[in-house]
């Protein structure tokens, strides 16, 4: 079973639809999903907000936050998570934000640096990666490690 069906079976056995947020990857996490048969049940709606101004028209994303943090942070990833749960009416959503490169990066801030949060009945979680490689690695990479980390969450 792929780590994708696997995510599928967890959120239908639980009975939890779920949203996706993207910034860094684009769409791929929703694609992912999407390419599990019987995903049509619990999967909601998906947003890509890849400018601030989607962030917080879309996801409720504080202006502040942005403005004092940046788009690619620990803050910003949960309440791009919290956001989009929120406003799909969903238990369950995925949300990413990064620098996928090859530019755009600072010493502060490097290529590779992604913030994933995931929301569960409530609660989010968000993990700092720094994935290494290519513009598509890098968002191949967090595409991986989101629903991993969705997983493990469901298994909590």
């Amino acid at each position: 079973m792929s780590l994708e069906e696997e995510v599928v079976k967890a959120l239908l056995d639980k009975g939890y639809e779920i949203t996706t947020a993207e910034s860094c990857t684009g769409g791929m996490i929703a694609s992912a999903l999407i390419n599990v048969a019987g995903i049509s049940e619990i999967y909601k709606e998906g947003y890509i907000t890849y400018s601030n101004e989607a962030k917080h028209k879309l996801l409720s994303v504080d202006k502040e936050a942005l403005e004092k943090y940046g788009a690619v942070s620990e803050i910003v990833a949960s309440q791009m998570a919290r956001g989009a749960a929120r406003a799909a009416g969903a238990k369950a959503a995925l949300a990413v934000t990064g620098i996928a490169g090859p530019g755009g990066g600072t010493e502060e801030k490097p290529v590779g640096l992604v913030y994933i949060g995931c929301y569960l009945n409530g609660k989010v979680t968000v993990i700092e990666n720094r994935f290494k490689g290519t513009r598509l690695a890098v968002r191949q990479e967090t595409t991986k490690r989101a629903l991993e980390l969705l997983l493990e969450c469901l298994n909590e």
